[in-house]
């Protein structure tokens, strides 16, 4: 039967609405412990389907993460890796343990903190979710998660061939399939390639490739029908990537002077186990997972090259990484012959267990010997959900997770620590639906264990830092908006953080007059953080159809007093824009043609707690043509459309210039991509 993109926007309308006619496809979200709706989860989420990642031509998470409102990243990196969400996350990693704030999952797989791994292939949506969600994933979840779901070997999956060539010599290949073995075991296989020479310029090396992308992944995923009540899925995933990373320059352009430009590396093995066995009671689901990661992260730390000024230094800084992780979960789903209390509550009850061994490795210029560490945090972890019937509209949901939170550090300058932390989160909400809308109100509870400092010039008292804890109260409504073709999902937040854990850092002068950056985490008292989300889509027409994103987010802490000594006793929360906004229209031109374009709004924000500098606010514009002929379509676009100059990560108030005897201290900023172009030619069979 002949495909056609009238076809095909009509179904992708359809998969966004409330309705819940059987004739609508509807957005499934997979993270949650039963399989449920969008427009079912008491919590603000974004589902982002394949379709809609293919409109940008994502090649990474940092590509999709400016769709959902109220989500930011940070680079420091050769690609964006740190996600905060609701103004709460990372901003990079050199040598502390980091207890991540946001959760990261590649199917059943716990990358968190490894956002390297957040390549997109082969991917059916991502979900986004945000506020706390310790129920379902514990301490990683402190302001919400982010998700890479992946095609799965099911009796109904498609192949797919698609080839991409841009500018600065970008190519990208990846293929996927899949089938049946027999009839009662299946097979998906896919493969990566993608590579661009970047948009650095080193002058000083006469390359243009120093900051480019070399990344290759692959993952074999089989499914297996022991019996008629038990299936059993097995993964495994690689990725190899090697990255440059040479994004600073004295001059705050794209062209570098480095002698050693910068790396960014990760090779992983990863391999998954989950049986899942069907019972008249109900559903057991007993998974495993171990992933290898083997890491190397380096800069050069003078931006410049040896003799290039009198007064100028050379240093480079790496960090090598061996990082294992296991986790095993085992969890029983009721089903509807097992509910409780007069047969109207359903019940969810689980364990988990994650222990990860990281060995750092780092080389500096100005240490000897290297310093090198141990760190092996684990968790354990009991939860339960139940969900009940108060009547025909109303339910109650009651979420409870109660996590021990360990870890023991050793280094080799005779640091070595252990500490352990209970702590107990959760969720109380009401869902209350009608006809056509679902209406909601929560109050959940995420927590984030504790730390520490390891960096040999930090005092005794700032070696450790305390636990956050973070209560988050959101009402919100789902469905139609005034008119069956135009749906809503909306959110009002407050967050209230307790021993809010703050990124600082010390600047340390050296003997040469260039600086040394003690990078530190300290709790202040307070932190509060609210908003308001907002994501609509209407069909204005049968061929024309508009989608929005509306993230509002007034982000501060109080009581803090930093590494200078100095006392804050309020100040807005790094990396949280007070407004994200995301436009999409998508215009169906004929049988054979359609037009997309989309706009990302950031508003100003600061880049650091330890510093004043921010970003300014950006608008980036996205536009792509896509032909359509049976199972062949060819897409000509085109992303940042007017070349806009932006930021990525920015450093404030040193001087790194041996020009003026670094006597000016200024900003420095790691400048994103400018206009990226090229034609995707993608055949499904």
């Amino acid at each position: 039967m002949k495909k056609n993109l009238f076809v095909l926007a009509m179904a992708a309308s359809a998969a966004g609405s409330y309705a819940e006619t059987a004739d609508i496809e509807r957005i499934t979200v997979t993270s949650d412990f039963r399989q449920a709706t969008l427009d079912q989860l008491s919590s603000s989420a974004s589902v982002l389907s394949a379709e809609r990642l293919n409109s940008r031509q994502a090649e990474a998470v940092e590509d999709i993460l400016n769709i959902a409102p109220n989500v930011n990243f940070a680079s420091g990196a050769s690609r964006g890796r740190f996600v905060q969400i609701r103004g709460i996350g990372e901003r990079s990693q050199f040598s502390e343990p980091i207890n991540p704030s946001v959760s990261f999952l590649v199917d059943d797989f716990d990358f968190s903190g490894l956002g390297a791994a957040g390549v997109l292939f082969d991917t059916r949506q991502v979900e986004v979710f945000r506020g706390p969600q310790s129920t379902l994933f514990g301490t990683g979840a402190l302001a919400g998660a982010v998700k890479i779901a992946s095609n799965q070997p099911t009796d109904d999956q498609q192949s797919h061939i698609s080839v991409r060539a841009g500018n600065k010599d970008t190519y990208r290949f990846e293929g996927a399939t899949g089938n049946a073995i027999t009839d009662t075991l299946r097979y998906r296989v896919a493969l990566m390639h993608n590579r661009s020479d970047g948009f650095t310029n080193n002058a000083f090396l006469n390359r243009d490739d120093t900051a480019g992308i070399d990344e290759t992944a692959a993952r074999l995923a089989l499914q297996w029908d022991i019996d008629s009540r038990t299936t059993a899925d097995i993964s495994y995933r690689w990725y190899d990537i090697d990255n440059g990373y040479d994004a600073f320059s004295l001059d705050n352009t794209r062209t570098t002077l480095s002698d050693e430009p910068g790396f960014d590396r990760q090779q992983t093995h990863a391999v998954s186990a989950k049986l899942t066995q069907r019972y008249a009671a109900g559903q057991l689901t007993v998974l495993a997972t171990h992933a290898s990661h083997n890491i190397g992260y380096g800069y050069d730390e003078d931006w410049t090259y040896t003799g290039f000024s009198p007064l100028g230094y050379t240093a480079f800084d790496a960090y090598y990484r061996d990082v294992d992780t296991q986790t095993a979960e085992v969890r029983f789903s009721s089903s509807p012959a097992m509910k409780l209390f007069s047969n109207s509550t359903d019940w969810v009850v689980g364990a988990h267990y994650k222990t990860t061994d990281e060995s750092l490795l780092r080389d500096y210029t100005y240490t000897d010997p290297n310093f090198a560490s141990e760190y092996s945090p684990s968790t354990f972890a009991v939860y339960g959900e139940t969900t009940t019937a108060l009547n025909d509209q109303l339910d109650l949901v009651i979420g409870l997770r109660a996590e021990q939170f360990e870890f023991d550090y050793i280094n080799n300058e005779g640091l070595g620590r252990s500490t352990d932390t209970d702590m107990v989160g959760g969720k109380i909400a009401l869902q209350y639906a009608t006809t056509s809308h679902l209406w909601y109100g929560s109050i959940s509870r995420g927590f984030k264990g504790a730390g520490i400092n390891p960096a040999q010039q930090v005092s005794e008292a700032q070696r450790f830092f305390d636990a956050e804890y973070n209560w988050n109260y959101e009402v919100g409504v789902k469905g139609p908006l005034l008119t069956p073709d135009a749906t809503i999902r909306a959110a009002v937040f407050y967050m209230r953080r307790d021993d809010t854990q703050i990124n600082d850092y010390d600047v340390l002068p050296r003997a040469d007059g260039s600086a040394e950056f003690i990078d530190i985490i300290d709790n202040a008292d307070l932190g509060t953080n609210r908003g308001i989300e907002v994501e609509t889509s209407w069909q204005v027409t049968d061929r024309w159809q508009v989608q929005g994103a509306v993230g509002y987010l007034d982000a501060k802490f109080e009581g803090y007093t930093d590494a200078r000594g100095e006392y804050i006793d309020e100040q807005q929360q790094a990396q949280a824009p007070r407004w994200t906004i995301n436009l999409f229209s998508e215009l169906v031109l004929s049988d054979s043609w359609l037009w997309r374009a989309d706009m990302d709004f950031k508003d100003e924000y600061r880049f650091s707690d330890g510093h004043d500098e921010t970003s300014p606010a950006t608008v980036l514009y996205n536009t792509e043509l896509v032909w359509q002929n049976n199972d062949l379509q060819v897409s000509a676009w085109v992303n940042n459309v007017f070349d806009k100059t932006y930021y990525t990560r920015g450093f404030g108030g040193f001087s790194n210039d041996p020009r003026d005897g670094y006597a000016n201290p200024q900003p420095y900023y790691q400048i994103a991509n400018g206009r990226e172009f090229g034609v995707t030619v993608t055949y499904q069979f």
